[in-house]
């Protein structure tokens, strides 16, 4: 029998009230979805390999209380409403599979947010509040300085104008993939920047940790993750994840070969780079 996914003991903020959370309170955010749950039952994933020290920071992580750092995990833990059909048979068919273990990690007198708050356009059937999520999204880092802690294939905000209402962007570019093989040294060099700049990561299960640690550290760190792409499909009107030229995309076909073409102003936002 398949279990029910549907839990509701545990408190679950919706993207709205998170989006509003986090400007409410400028707080740090990590969020956990498939790819950290995996890694917490033991998994590797196409971008991460498996590592015990993640999986126990992700422990430690997913049921912390800090009053400048929120925790996120999906939504379609208490609802798929509003999802489309493809989107709603994943969800279906992973917690079919992994709920029963997955509830196993979380405390029901926690109160989480939703991880999935950075999907705000292709999984959805209505997609008129799009527009208006990503303006709140530009709202978060609406005349700040900014550092962008990144895949060297990410290009985070790059060819679209996610980012234009920021008063400055730096980067840190760090490995495309298992970037938290390389995780004391990128944590090292984020702490060297201001406290007054807002950290933007957008680095797979390794964002979740370094948005934790940043908070610990008295940043503003957000696990961004897919934001900067749902914006591109967004713009471009499609219904379908699709590869978006100069930018890496790991769950669509092809999409994880990259191909450049030379950007100064990018480069120029480069203030160090983890070796792959």
């Amino acid at each position: 029998m398949t279990p029910s996914y549907k839990n509701n003991e545990l408190i679950i903020k919706n993207s709205d009230e998170t989006l509003d959370k986090i400007l409410k309170s400028n707080c740090s955010v990590s969020r956990f979805g498939d790819g950290e749950f995996n890694v917490m039952l033991g998994r590797g994933i196409n971008f991460q390999k498996y590592s015990g020290v993640l999986r126990d920071r992700l422990f430690e992580i997913i049921n912390s209380q800090r009053s400048n750092h929120i925790v996120c995990i999906p939504y379609v833990f208490k609802s798929m409403r509003g999802l489309t059909p493809k989107s709603m048979n994943y969800w279906r068919k992973y917690m079919g599979a992994k709920y029963n273990d997955i509830k196993t990690l979380l405390n029901s007198n926690n109160e989480y947010y939703d991880s999935l708050v950075t999907r705000v356009y292709i999984d959805h059937l209505d997609k008129s509040k799009s527009l208006e999520r990503f303006k709140k999204f530009k709202k978060i880092w609406d005349g700040k300085n900014i550092v962008i802690v990144e895949g060297s294939k990410t290009r985070f905000g790059r060819g679209n104008n996610l980012l234009e209402n920021s008063r400055s962007i730096k980067r840190i570019i760090c490995p495309a993939e298992s970037a938290f093989s390389k995780y004391q040294d990128i944590v090292t060099e984020v702490k060297k920047q201001s406290r007054e700049d807002l950290i933007l990561i957008s680095l797979g299960p390794a964002a979740t940790v370094l948005a934790y640690d940043l908070a610990k550290s008295g940043f503003q760190a957000i696990d961004i993750g897919h934001i900067d792409i749902e914006y591109e499909w967004f713009l471009q009107g499609t219904n379908d994840k699709i590869p978006i030229k100069n930018k890496y995309v790991n769950e669509v076909k092809g999409g994880r070969r990259v191909d450049f073409t030379r950007d100064i102003e990018y480069e120029e936002q480069i203030v160090k780079r983890i070796d792959e």
